[in-house]
């Protein structure tokens, strides 16, 4: 499989001093050391075992990690997915177990013995101290 070198990729040289690359269709056969050398062999003679090539996007793009996934903009992952999700909430004191929207914007009490749950922040819902709760769908 051949690949391309373009004009802004860099070289990363040993210590840390990066080399732009001067040659712009450079198809290579052979790997990235290979590349290196060839770019930086007639002007920047350096031991060419100390050379290796700096991609900056060096993800699999049509199946990426899940913990990057995760961390995207709900709208710019690869299948779009909401951050929001609902969960069962069991009160602490009397054990009944109420459905919550994990983003819910008002106060969300027991049905039994009428204790708060869960009060609205900015984003996702504070449950209170000693509530257990558990994810919904999954």
């Amino acid at each position: 499989m051949g690949l391309v070198l373009k004009e802004n990729w860099k070289v990363l040289v040993s210590r840390g001093t990066y080399i732009n690359c001067i040659y712009t269709n450079l198809k290579l056969y052979l790997g990235f050391l290979r590349a290196a050398a060839l770019c930086s062999s007639s002007h920047h003679p350096l031991d060419q075992s100390l050379i290796k090539m700096v991609l900056p996007n060096d993800v699999d793009l049509l199946n990426p990690p899940a913990e990057l996934e995760k961390r995207k903009h709900k709208l710019k992952r690869l299948v779009q997915s909401p951050n929001s999700f609902f969960m069962d909430v069991k009160c602490q004191g009397c054990f009944n177990i109420t459905t919550v929207f994990s983003h819910s914007q008002t106060v969300v009490v027991c049905g039994n013995c009428q204790t708060v749950l869960c009060q609205p922040t900015g984003g996702r819902a504070r449950l209170t101290e000693g509530c257990s709760f558990r994810r919904k769908g999954d």
